[in-house]
């Protein structure tokens, strides 16, 4: 048996049932690890020594009967590398964070120890989650593993690849403006946006505060619901974050979307988007409304003006975030200066790569004397209608159905080279990210070229049940379990 092909849950199962050790788990996915992911690149760093001393140290306590309620007690998991993690090197992709050990753990870590959860590595994204195919890390590329000339999306690019490699039974990754669902639509696998608010982000490094969130990346509906469970919750830590009656969100996965109102935006399938990826949603929303649900097209107010005020607003918010990396406190600093206004400068211009620049660059000019009412001002202003044209909807639907992504993962250096062409594949995300809203993205095909396409479902404001309850719905489809 490949034990690193079970799902999460399946290996929790067997955890529990004595079937398989948390170390034998442990050391299948270290050695998966070591043979393959030279071909992939998924991991920053790799936890080995400390993951089978936590290994022996769960399994020794389920075996005294702790962690009875917890589903993925022994599990490894994975997590993307701007998510503070006690000791272990936290580097954000970036060369100036490149020797930073936080002395704390992020509200998640806590939450997954918790849990009885194996932390195996630290996957590899793009620089400070500033871009959307994992190219900008200064640690190197991650390749797709669908297809290895192909990128797997990005930011959380290591974290979808990894777990599609089967390097992972489950990761965390951080979606700013699309940075989990994007790589889950390009690896063909499932990720969870939630409602803003609904995960701690103490502990996470900060791109864009008001539209960072951390959420799961796992094979199946069922993994990412139970991963949420774990993940979720209040944390006074964290001045965003939002006191709920009920984070159990695994007891929606229910296979029954009988009467489910589902609204597919008109502009979601216009100008833009790859007819093999239109056909492939058609088909799904087809699989849906032929299980009862009443899928209807609708026009969706503002959505058009989303990039541009996307980008403004998160621009702006990483120039003030990065502004505290200056080579004195931490990280990286540059050998040669002389005085230090000269640190400053060199150790910035040396430490952050020209992805992270040129936003940061955006985001000091939006928010400069006289700029600031013409671009930042007006960006807030469009969110505000934005948020609007999802209110309006959500009177209608239960939920909005749309592809994740306008096409399939591009080949290796075709984005970085058109910057701007990279940012317009966010076009059906960052929406979500400006309005708070939870969305789920899961396979539901693959092109001619056999490369994945995701289908996004986005719900309402703490409507996460929702959103699993039609994913799991339509998944059970796929697995052949109508």
């Amino acid at each position: 048996m490949d034990i690193t092909a079970l799902s999460a849950l399946e290996l929790g199962r067997k955890i529990k049932e004595k079937e398989i050790s948390v170390v034998e788990a442990t050391k299948a996915q270290l050695d998966k690890i070591k043979l393959e992911d030279t071909s992939y690149h998924c991991y920053i760093t790799v936890m080995e020594k400390e993951a089978l001393l936590r290994a022996e140290e769960v399994q020794t306590r389920i075996d005294a009967g702790e962690f009875k309620d917890s589903p993925l007690a022994g599990v490894p998991v994975a997590v993307k590398d701007n998510i503070c993690t006690k000791g272990i090197k936290t580097t954000c992709g970036s060369k100036i964070l490149y020797n930073f050990n936080p002395p704390y753990n992020a509200t998640v870590i806590e939450k997954l120890e918790n849990a009885g959860a194996v932390i195996i590595g630290k996957t590899n994204m793009d620089e400070f989650a500033m871009g959307s195919t994992t190219e900008t890390s200064y640690f190197g590329v991650t390749n797709n593993p669908r297809n290895t000339d192909h990128v797997p999306g990005g930011s959380s690019g290591g974290s979808a690849a990894a777990v599609a490699a089967n390097e992972v039974f489950y990761a965390l990754g951080s979606d700013t403006g699309g940075s989990i669902r994007q790589p889950s639509s390009f690896c063909g696998v499932t990720g969870i946006k939630p409602t803003y608010g609904t995960v701690s982000r103490y502990g996470l490094v900060a791109y864009a505060s008001s539209l960072d969130q951390i959420g799961p990346i796992a094979r199946t509906v069922s993994d990412c619901a139970v991963a949420l469970d774990i993940i979720s919750g209040h944390d006074k830590k964290d001045s965003t974050s939002v006191e709920q009656d009920n984070y159990q969100y695994s007891k929606a996965l229910i296979d029954d979307v009988k009467g489910m109102k589902i609204g597919i935006p008109r502009g979601y399938l216009g100008k833009g988007l790859d007819d093999e990826v239109k056909n492939s949603i058609l088909a799904a929303a087809e699989v849906l409304k032929n299980r009862g649900a009443i899928v209807e097209e609708f026009d969706l107010d503002a959505v058009d003006y989303a990039i541009p005020a996307y980008y403004v607003i998160a621009s702006a918010e990483a120039s003030s975030n990065l502004s505290r990396y200056d080579g004195v406190k931490y990280g990286f600093r540059t050998e040669s200066f002389e005085g230090l206004q000269d640190v400053y400068k060199k150790s910035r211009s040396e430490g952050f790569g020209n992805e992270v620049k040129r936003r940061m660059m955006i985001g000091a000019f939006v928010l400069s004397s006289g700029y600031y009412d013409a671009y930042y001002n007006k960006a807030l202003k469009v969110k505000a209608i934005i948020k609007e044209g999802f209110d309006k909807a959500f009177q209608k639907y239960d939920i909005l159905l749309g592809p994740t992504a306008p096409s399939t993962a591009p080949k290796l250096g075709e984005s970085l080279s058109d910057p701007l062409k990279m940012y317009l594949g966010d076009i059906y995300t960052v929406s979500v990210n400006l309005t708070g809203l939870p969305a789920i993205s899961l396979p539901c095909g693959t092109d001619s070229k056999g490369l994945p396409i995701g289908m996004q479902l986005i719900g309402k404001h703490f409507g996460e049940k929702d959103i699993i309850r039609v994913a799991y719905s339509y998944e059970q489809t796929q697995n052949g379990n109508e």
